[in-house]
C-alpha cells in the first residue's frame, strides 16, 4: 500500500466543497495520494465530473426494520451537496472510489431510469408499494436541472398513479408541482424537507451545494400551498453543534406550513467518522471534542453504532434529551403525527380503464 504523506489538507478548507481530502477506500488494497508539496496543474477542487451508470436495474429493495419504506429509486450515484456528515458517503466505494472529496465530484448518473422505472412497472410481478427518491443521495442535487431524470421518473410514476415519498434539501423540487398536484389527487404523494439548521454559516460548511434553510423553508411553503402534503425531516442532529435548533426548527416549519416532522441522530459509519472529526478540527475547533465526546456517549464509547433502532436515535442520558426535546415541541405545535399513509388504490397500468383487473 502506498503510504500517504503526513501533511494532508484538512476537511472542509475547499470552497464549495464538504472535504477536501480522498481517505483511502476500504477495498481497495493500493490508494493514491498526490504530493502536497508538489505543485499540480489539475486543482483538488475541479469541476465535478459526471459518469453514465449502467446498472439495468433501477428499483432497490431494502428490508431494514427502522427505514420507513421498502423501495426506493436512486437517479445518482454520488451528490455534489457534498454534506459533510451524509451516511451515503461509504456506497461510493463500492464503485472503487472515496468516500471523500470523489462522493461529491465524482457522480454517476443513471440517465435511462425512467426507462427502467416504466419497465418495473408495467410487470405483472410488480404490486403498487409507496417509491421512496431517494433512499441514498438526493434527487434533486444540481445537475438534475440540467439532466432531468427524476422529473422523468416522476411524470412515469404520475402516469402510473404510484405513490412516492420524495425527500430533498433542494429548492429545484418546486419545479416538479405540477406532477405533485397530479399524485396529490390520488394521495400517492408526500414530500418531505430536510432541515439541518436556521444558521446560515453553519449550514454553509456543513451543507456546502445544498439550499440555505431558508430557501428550504420557502419550499415547504410553497409545496403546502400547491395543496400538496409536506413535513420537515431535521436531519442529522449533532449534539453540541445543532440539537439547540430543534424547537427554533420545528417552530419555523409549522409557520411554513408543515404537516409533520421528524428527526434522526447524526450517523459517520466507516469512513465519514474520520472526514467529520477533520471537518470539525477545520471549521469547530473550539466545539471538536465536546461534540466528538457527546456522538460517543450516545454511540456506546464509538463514533458509530449500526444496530437497527439505536442507529437512528442513539442511546443514554444525551439521547433522551434530544428525543424528549423534539417531542415536546412538535407535539406543542401539532407535528407529531403519525407519517402518512399513501394510497395505492388509483394504480394503474396505462392505457388500460381498470389498471390492475388486466394484470393478472
Amino acid at each position: 500500500m502506498i503510504k500517504v504523506p503526513t501533511a494532508i489538507p484538512e476537511a472542509g478548507s475547499l470552497r464549495g466543497r464538504g472535504t477536501s481530502t480522498n481517505p483511502a477506500n476500504r477495498f481497495e488494497e493500493i490508494h493514491y495520494e498526490p504530493d502536497p508539496f508538489e505543485e499540480s496543474s489539475e486543482s483538488p477542487a475541479a469541476a465535478t465530473r459526471f459518469f453514465k451508470d449502467p446498472s439495468r436495474s433501477i428499483l432497490s429493495f431494502n428490508d431494514s426494520p427502522d427505514i420507513p419504506f421498502e423501495v426506493s429509486v436512486n437517479p445518482y450515484r454520488g451528490c455534489e451537496h457534498g454534506c459533510i456528515y451524509c451516511y451515503a458517503r461509504p456506497t461510493h466505494e463500492y464503485l472503487g472510489f472515496s468516500a471523500g472529496l470523489d462522493f461529491e465530484s465524482r457522480i454517476l448518473v443513471k440517465e435511462d431510469a425512467p426507462e427502467l422505472l416504466r419497465k418495473e412497472l408495467s410487470k405483472k410481478s410488480w404490486r403498487p408499494t409507496v417509491i421512496a427518491m431517494s433512499g441514498v443521495t438526493d434527487c434533486y442535487q444540481p445537475i438534475e436541472r440540467k439532466l432531468c431524470i427524476t422529473r422523468r421518473c416522476l411524470e412515469v410514476l404520475a402516469e402510473f398513479r404510484n405513490p412516492v415519498g420524495v425527500i430533498t434539501k433542494s429548492g429545484l423540487v418546486t419545479r416538479d408541482i405540477d406532477l405533485f398536484q397530479s399524485l396529490a389527487r390520488s394521495k400517492a404523494v408526500e414530500v418531505t424537507l430536510s432541515i439541518t439548521s436556521l444558521d446560515d454559516s453553519l449550514a454553509g460548511v456543513l451543507e456546502p451545494r445544498a439550499a440555505r434553510p431558508r430557501r428550504r423553508l420557502e419550499v415547504v411553503q410553497e409545496i403546502a400551498r400547491a395543496g400538496i402534503p409536506a413535513t420537515v425531516m431535521l436531519a442529522p442532529i449533532i449534539p453540541g453543534l445543532n440539537d439547540h435548533e430543534i424547537p427554533a426548527l420545528l417552530e419555523a416549519s409549522r409557520e411554513a406550513g408543515a404537516l409533520g416532522a421528524g428527526w434522526q441522530m447524526l450517523r459517520l459509519p466507516h469512513g465519514v467518522g474520520p472526514l467529520f472529526e477533520q471537518w470539525l478540527g477545520a471549521h469547530f475547533p473550539d466545539r471538536k471534542d465536546k461534540v466528538l465526546n457527546r456522538i460517543r456517549e450516545m454511540r456506546g464509547g464509538r463514533l458509530n453504532d449500526s444496530r437497527f433502532g439505536e442507529r437512528m436515535r442513539g442511546e443514554g442520558v444525551f439521547a433522551e434529551q434530544i428525543e424528549k426535546l423534539f417531542r415536546l415541541h412538535a407535539r406543542r405545535l401539532g407535528l407529531l403525527h403519525p407519517r402518512l399513509r399513501l394510497s395505492t388504490a388509483a394504480f394503474r397500468l396505462p392505457g388500460l380503464r381498470q389498471g390492475l383487473l388486466f394484470r393478472d
